[in-house]
Formats: C-alpha cells, sequence, structure tokens
C-alpha cells in the first residue's frame, strides 16, 4: 500500500509542477486496447475488426484522425490531406484572416485552388503513431523511496521511456496517467505545422443558432470548417514553405452517402478533452453549489458587455467574435450541467454509489483496511479545503478569461523577469522588436472602452466572491479608482503608450513602471497573491486527493471485478461507440434523432437574429435543391448518437458500421453536459452535423465541388 501511495503523490508532483452506470455507450475506450471490446461493439452492429479500427503495424482508422491545434479534433478525407473539423474549432483562424473588406466570418470563404489556400502559422495536426502501456516502466525502481525520491525517479524513467520511443526518428512523444496514477501510457505522434484554410461557410451556417442554440437540441448547425495539411517532398512534417505539397496519409475516411435511420452503429473517434467520473459527493457538491455559480456570474458580466459591443459595429463584431465565442461556450455549458445534474439527482446517485463502496468494503477485513476509510477522507478533505479550487478557479476567471489587460501584463511580467539577462546578452533589441510585433497584433483586435466595463464589472463580482482573500490594492481602492487610473494612463491600455514604453525600454524602466502604472501593480499584486496563497492551498488540496481518488479507483477494480472502469479523459486519443438515437430527457419530451433543412428555414422566420440566413440558403431551400444529399426527399442536417463525447471532441468523425464517414461531431445537448460528471446512457446525447449536409453546403450551396471530388463516396 506503500507504494501505491508513493505512485500517486509522485505523479501529482510530476504533473502540477509543470501546470453508473454500466452500458455499452458509456466510456471512453483508450484505442490501444479495443480488442477487448470487439464483441460488444460487434453486437451493437458494428463490422470492422480491432485491427481495422486501431494497429501500429497497417493502416487504420487511428491514422486519419488527427488532434487539430491541440484541443480539437479532425480527420482526414482524402488522398491529398483534406481535413475537416468544426467550424468553431478553426475560428481563430477565419477571423484571423477576415476584415471588413474580406469578411470570411459573415460570407464565408473557399479556396478555388491549392494556391488560394490560407496559412496559418502556429496550427498543427498531430498523427498518433502508437500508444503502449509503459506503467512497468515508469514505475520501475520507485520501491522503498521517499517521494522526493521517488518523484525524481519517475522523472528519469519518463525521459528514458520517451528517449527510446523516439530514437532516430521525427517523432516526439509525452507519458500521460491514467486512473490516478494506476496506469501510464506513452502516446508517440508525429506534428504537422504547415495546416492551411481550404473553405469555410458563412456564420450563418457554421453557427447557425449562436448563442441560442449552443448546447441545444434541436439542432441546425453546419459547424464545419475544411483544412488541409501540407508536408514536404518526403511526405514528412515540414514547418510552413511555398515548397510543401499536400499530405498523403496513410489512411483517409471513405464518406458514407448511404441512408441512416434510428438504432444505427455509430463510433467517435477522437481526444477528448477532461471528464472526472470518480469524484465523492463533496467535490460535486462543491462544483454544483459554489464553483460553477461562481463561475458562471463573472461570464455573465463580460458577456453583457462584449455582446453589446458587438452589436455596436461590424468592426467590433469581428474584433470580439472568436472571444465571444470562447467565453460563451463554457458559460452556457455550465448552465445546462448544472440542470442536468439537478435534474437526476446526481448527489443521491453520489451519495448511494458511496454507501455501496463502503458497504462492500465492509464485507472482508482485508478490503475494509484497504478502502474502508477512503471515502469517507475524500468527502473530509473535499469539505476543508475545496475552497482553494473555487478560489483558483475564480482568479483564472478574472486574470485569464477576464479583461484582456491582464494578459498584457503578464506578458511584461514575463519581459522584467528576463530583461537584464537579455541586456547582458546583446538580445535586448531582438526581444523589442518582437515585443512591438505583438504590440501590433493585440491591439488590432483590442477595443479599450470594451475591455474597461469589462474589468469594472468583473473586479467588482471578483471582490465580492473573494472577499478578504485579496490583494490589498483591491482593498483600498475602489472599483471605479482602480478602472481610471489603469484605462486612463496604463501603457497596457493604450497602443501608442505600449509602443513608447517597448521602444525606450531597458532593465531600469521597470522601477518606473512598478512606480507609476496602476495595471502593472495590480497584477504584480494579484499574481502574488495567487501564488503565496491560492497556489499552495490548491496544490496540498490535489496532491492529497489525487492520492485517495487512486486508492478509490482501485477499490472499485479489486471489489468490483465485474464492473467496467472506464478511465477518465485527459486530451489523449479514445473511441465511444453508441447508436444513432433521440431521447427523453424531460417529463413529456421527446427528442427525434435529427433535424432537416425545413427547419432551418422554420428557425429563419421567428425573427430571432441568431438564426439569420444569407439570400441563397432561402433560394435553395424554396427550389428543394437538394442534389443528391437528400434522404427520402429531406436533406439532413444534425442527428444525436448515444456516443459518451465531452470537449475536445469537437470535430471528431462520426463513424459508421463500417468506418465511413456519417458525420462531424460538435457538440452535446444541454442535458447532456452534465457526462463531464456523470454519464446517463438514457439522457445523454452528442450532436453531430451529417456529413451529406456538410457536403451539400460544399457542393451545391458554395460551389466548391471540386473538394467534394476529392473525397471517396460510399452509396
Amino acid at each position: 500500500m506503500k507504494q501505491f501511495f508513493q505512485k500517486s503523490t509522485v505523479l501529482f508532483l510530476l504533473i502540477f509542477t509543470t501546470v453508473f452506470r454500466s452500458s455499452a455507450e458509456e466510456g471512453m475506450l483508450i484505442p490501444s486496447l479495443i480488442a477487448a471490446f470487439e464483441d460488444d461493439m460487434k453486437a451493437m452492429g458494428m463490422k470492422l475488426s480491432a485491427d481495422d479500427i486501431y494497429s501500429v503495424n497497417n493502416s487504420s482508422l487511428k491514422d486519419a484522425v488527427l488532434h487539430f491545434g491541440g484541443g480539437c479534433t479532425a480527420e482526414l478525407v482524402s488522398n491529398q490531406g483534406l481535413l475537416l473539423t468544426n467550424h468553431h474549432c478553426g475560428y481563430s483562424q477565419i477571423q484571423s484572416h477576415s476584415s471588413v473588406e474580406n469578411d470570411y466570418l459573415k460570407n464565408g470563404f473557399w479556396a478555388k485552388n491549392k494556391s488560394e489556400e490560407l496559412k496559418n502559422p502556429g496550427l498543427t495536426a498531430d498523427r498518433v503513431v502508437r500508444i503502449d502501456d509503459v506503467t512497468e516502466s515508469i514505475m520501475f525502481g520507485i520501491d522503498g523511496l521517499t517521494e522526493l525520491e521517488a518523484s525524481a525517479k519517475i522523472s528519469s524513467n519518463v525521459e528514458k521511456v520517451i528517449e527510446d520511443a523516439t530514437r532516430g526518428t521525427h517523432f516526439t512523444a509525452q507519458v500521460k496517467a491514467f486512473n490516478y496514477g494506476n496506469d501510464y501510457y506513452i502516446i508517440v505522434k508525429e506534428t504537422f505545422n504547415d495546416v492551411r484554410l481550404v473553405g469555410t461557410p458563412p456564420n450563418s451556417i457554421g453557427k447557425f443558432g449562436g448563442d441560442t442554440d449552443n448546447w441545444v437540441w434541436p439542432r441546425h448547425t453546419g459547424d464545419f470548417s475544411v483544412f488541409r495539411v501540407y508536408a514536404n517532398a518526403e511526405n514528412l512534417p515540414s514547418e510552413i514553405s511555398d515548397a510543401n505539397v499536400p499530405y498523403q496519409p496513410l489512411h483517409y475516411l471513405p464518406v458514407s452517402m448511404k441512408s441512416r435511420q434510428d438504432g444505427d452503429f455509430t463510433m467517435v473517434y477522437g481526444f477528448p478533452g477532461k471528464t472526472e467520473q470518480h469524484l465523492c459527493s463533496a467535490q460535486l457538491d462543491y462544483i454544483m453549489n459554489d464553483m460553477r455559480p461562481a463561475q458562471i456570474r463573472m461570464r455573465d458580466k463580460s458577456l453583457s458587455v462584449i455582446n453589446a459591443s458587438m452589436g455596436s459595429s461590424d468592426a467590433l463584431r469581428i474584433m470580439y467574435a472568436s472571444k465571444q465565442a470562447r467565453i460563451a461556450n463554457a458559460w452556457k455549458k455550465w448552465i445546462g450541467q448544472l440542470g442536468g445534474l439537478k435534474t437526476v439527482d446526481a448527489m443521491q446517485i453520489k451519495y448511494d454509489r458511496e454507501a455501496q463502496f463502503e458497504a462492500r468494503a465492509r464485507g472482508r477485513n482485508d478490503w475494509n483496511e484497504m478502502y474502508g476509510m477512503v471515502i469517507k477522507k475524500m468527502n473530509a478533505l473535499a469539505a476543508s479545503e475545496g475552497k482553494y479550487d473555487v478560489a483558483y478557479n475564480m482568479f483564472i476567471e478574472y486574470a485569464y478569461v477576464g479583461p484582456e489587460l491582464f494578459g498584457r501584463t503578464r506578458q511584461m511580467q514575463e519581459v522584467m523577469e528576463e530583461i537584464a539577462q537579455l541586456e547582458e546578452d546583446g538580445k535586448l533589441d531582438e526581444k523589442r522588436t518582437a515585443l512591438l510585433s505583438s504590440i501590433e497584433s493585440f491591439f488590432k483586435n483590442y477595443d479599450p472602452e470594451t475591455d474597461r466595463e469589462v474589468f469594472k464589472l468583473l473586479t467588482a463580482e471578483y471582490i465580492k466572491q473573494m472577499g478578504d482573500a485579496i490583494p490589498e490594492m483591491l482593498k483600498n481602492r475602489s472599483v471605479e479608482e482602480l478602472t481610471a487610473a489603469i484605462y486612463d494612463k496604463s501603457i497596457f491600455t493604450d497602443k501608442q503608450r505600449a509602443i513608447d514604453f517597448v521602444t525606450k525600454m531597458k532593465s531600469k524602466s521597470f522601477k518606473k513602471l512598478m512606480k507609476k502604472d496602476v495595471g502593472f501593480q495590480l497584477w504584480l499584486e494579484l499574481d502574488e497573491s495567487f501564488r503565496e496563497n491560492t497556489l499552495p492551498g490548491v496544490r496540498n488540496y490535489f496532491g492529497q486527493m489525487e492520492q485517495l481518488l487512486a486508492l478509490y479507483v482501485e477499490g472499485r477494480k479489486v471489489m468490483f471485478p465485474g464492473e467496467n472502469m472506464w478511465p477518465d479523459a485527459n486530451s489523449t486519443m479514445r473511441i465511444t461507440y453508441g447508436k444513432l438515437e433521440g431521447s427523453a430527457p424531460h417529463d413529456g419530451m421527446e427528442y427525434t434523432s435529427h433535424t432537416t433543412l425545413e427547419g432551418i428555414i422554420t428557425k429563419n422566420n421567428s425573427g430571432n437574429p441568431d438564426y439569420e440566413l444569407l439570400p441563397r440558403m432561402l433560394e435553395l431551400a424554396e427550389a428543394k435543391n437538394y442534389g443528391e444529399y437528400a434522404q427520402d426527399g429531406e436533406l439532413w442536417v444534425c442527428f444525436t448518437g448515444s456516443n459518451h463525447t465531452t470537449g475536445g471532441n469537437s470535430g471528431s468523425p462520426a463513424l459508421d458500421a463500417e468506418g465511413n464517414l456519417i458525420g462531424l461531431n460538435f457538440d452535446r445537448t444541454w442535458e447532456s453536459t452534465m457526462s463531464d460528471y456523470m454519464f446517463d446512457a438514457d439522457r445523454c446525447r452528442n450532436i453531430m452535423v451529417d456529413i451529406r449536409y456538410v457536403l451539400w453546403v460544399m457542393d451545391v450551396y458554395s460551389g466548391a465541388g471540386h473538394l467534394v471530388e476529392e473525397m471517396t463516396m460510399v452509396k
């Protein structure tokens, strides 16, 4: 047992210092272990083999599924590197290429040929080469060591495992912990750095429904965009270059034009971000009654200002489009998440599950000795220390999601910490040039008056939420006084003031900045308070909780051997399977499994600006010009499935029983957002845009049929 606790503790140290219902539909499966589920999947209708889904020695579905931009999923659909992902996943790239003169957000964009495809510095797409269980290698030699010694040993083992896996290749690798340190896997990958924008529908399709429909069913959003992966002449990853050519993948997905029906097998393949299925009841209580409500209130304030600004001019609409989408997405998700958890009485389910665990432990002396107190310890820890988690998230909402001012102050703090060395090394001018370029880029998408109002509202809310646990400056100066002092005089809220400072910047400049710039003073106090007060508390809290959760998961495996134990999502490649089906989430409410173009027209007639369409959509719909993409006289737009998904699955391919592409995952129903903490197979549904609607928008609506011709159609 001592070794087990050591393993979990050193895992926490290693990671943090780098900052049920058992059903076929539940769970996010590790692809390399898919063979164990092959029979279950075939019983639900799958016609593939495990090797078809994941293989190291042969091409497989795995090779067509890429990690897009580090936070979404995408899939290869042609032998020329054509890549599909969600519109919202490519939104920042679409926004960066847009201007008032070339408004790709409003009007869409389609490259007529490869020479018109748009480069995106910093955008990456990762292909997983293989996933291997390296638990034994990572834990080798830690028996009998202290926590610090074991941490150092694990770090050394990780380095060796990665070095051995990548030696003599262009691959990179990372070792990830699963099940709170009970298991370790290495993910070997190759990273493509030249990913170009090929096409995007207008917002009236890609964001149809806007905030009104986000996380909601019925849905009619054409949430897709098209990119292309480029490689060098040897078909290997390369930095962006005009000499690069379209990537020729090991595998790409055929596109299914076949009819669908309820009960069809569905599989989603992607990179889900984070789930927390094993939280104790006290943790869930904190989330439901303290943390999420506080986060929602913070974002309420930001959105009230940003939405008003975006409605005032096209320039501000474009400027804040991506920022607004990022803030609103989690905000609405959290509201639905709380609603879903309350509807199913999640707290009572947790209490019952914990009681079941403790009763089972009492059935055997050795189990009781090992696991009998773990739940009580988890709940006691959450009750006493969970406040640090709330404080941590409030800081993130204020300092990282809130006023953009703080992004600039953080950057300047980093410069301040290294400027003496830069001067000594003769590299200050190089840094100055980079900073001036950064200033130009930042102020292109920054409105000081909008940020001023966001700062004012969020500062007041942050003070209210944190009580006495705030820096002295927030205690001693009014919000109005602080706002005026910062936005009227700070170098961080005015382009010219920022340029003037950086142009003349020397190491001595920071003494003046720290003395006179209130914005910089506030950031330094906030950062110091966070590092000295909140961060040690949250580290200690999570460090202890990681140990206990690891023991709890081990206990469930030991005491409930017939129970499926799905590892929580951790941004690694996973597979989830289910069926194309609707749901009945509330009394008197029944959702059908799909929507059609007719629903788009009905919503457009409602007068809601989130449902505004460009004239061409109305013309095509009236003429029922569906091309070859209709089913029984209807053009399907979206459909739902019982696949267990979460953030990061955006853009994931939805596959049929034969591994053909039938849609792109992009959302969950509002009730389903609870699945990050508790999955309910009767209630939870993921939302996918039908690939036939995607092709219709490309071909019939947009005139980009040359892209459809690249794909392999299955009819």
